[in-house]
């Protein structure tokens, strides 16, 4: 178990990606998968109110609609539920009214009397930050938001929501969830991670496989033939660069008897104040590696020899 942040939630490192619940994985087998992880072990799942109105026919909301309907169905024991808000066609932005509606929403639609983790899902420069620190603030003060967390922010937007935060006297972040993965590190960490060791903030990264790539399904950058709908964020990964460091983690593996995607996973929990990569499944299948990398430890040599097939260049200063 690992903490996040300094909040008192203790959770399995790693959590179940629930963006596929609703659009890739209907409610039987959204409901097979949350059953395969949390009888695995898992307690930690993430999702968010626009999940998935990208789909014809979906208006947003449906992947909190069915984890709400398998709460109410399994009534688990101490599992952790993250939402976010901001991207709902109907709750668009992070002013403060909006915020409060939407966070409402979430609650009704999960069957919770509070949200475990809630993030802001994208920074809204046309609503006063200290608006929305203040909306956050006055959420967790009535007790229908347990911890406040921030999504695709900068290091400066965050370092500035703090600081409001101390200000207002409001409850500061304790999580922080960026775009981070063994093929997209260097934003992340120059200056993601700075500012999460500066203010004890625990990473939560998605696209921890990078759509699917990471766990060596795509070998060529023709992703024609492939069924799932992000093959071709996927396939684009497979550059020369990038399956050197397929083969890497499959060396690696090898070691452990460990799956690609399972490595990939253990290097990103071993990367600092990350505390769990979030990763999705379609289907029970797909579970058993997601759990075997929130338990495999590579060593210090492994993970130095992912970091360098992996290498980027920094920034010039």
């Amino acid at each position: 178990m690992t903490r996040i942040g300094t909040s008192d939630l203790s959770v399995f490192p790693l959590s179940l990606g629930g963006n596929v619940f609703g659009w890739t994985a209907d409610r039987n087998a959204s409901f097979a998968v949350l059953d395969a992880f949390v009888d695995g072990g898992g307690d930690f799942i993430d999702t968010a109110d626009s999940y998935s109105a990208w789909i014809d026919g979906n208006s947003g909301g449906e992947s909190e609609t069915i984890i709400g309907e398998w709460l109410a169905s399994r009534k688990p024991s101490d599992v952790v539920v993250a939402t976010k808000v901001s991207q709902h066609p109907d709750f668009r932005g992070l002013a403060a009214a909006n915020v409060r509606r939407a966070a409402e929403a979430s609650l009704t639609r999960l069957g919770v009397d509070a949200i475990d983790l809630y993030y802001a899902h994208f920074d809204d420069e046309s609503t006063p930050l200290e608006e929305t620190v203040g909306a956050f603030g006055e959420l967790v003060a009535d007790g229908l938001v347990r911890n406040v967390a921030v999504s695709n922010y900068t290091a400066e937007r965050i370092r500035e929501w703090v600081e409001i935060s101390d200000r207002l006297g409001v409850a500061r972040p304790v999580a922080i969830q960026p775009h981070y993965n063994l093929v997209h590190r260097n934003d992340v960490e120059e200056t993601i991670i700075p500012v999460a060791q500066e203010f004890e903030l625990g990473l939560v990264p998605y696209y921890s496989l990078a759509s699917g790539f990471l766990t060596g399904k795509y070998r060529s950058t023709d992703a024609e033939g492939q069924s799932s709908p992000r093959a071709g964020g996927a396939a684009k990964y497979a550059t020369e660069a990038g399956l050197r460091i397929i083969d890497a983690l499959e060396e690696i593996g090898a070691a452990h008897d460990a799956s690609i995607a399972a490595t990939a996973l253990a290097w990103l929990r071993a990367q600092p104040t990350v505390v769990a990569p979030i990763a999705s499944a379609r289907t029970v299948e797909q579970v058993p590696d997601l759990l075997a990398g929130a338990r495999l430890d590579l060593t210090s040599e492994e993970v130095a020899a992912l970091n360098r097939v992996s290498e980027w260049t920094p920034a010039a200063n």
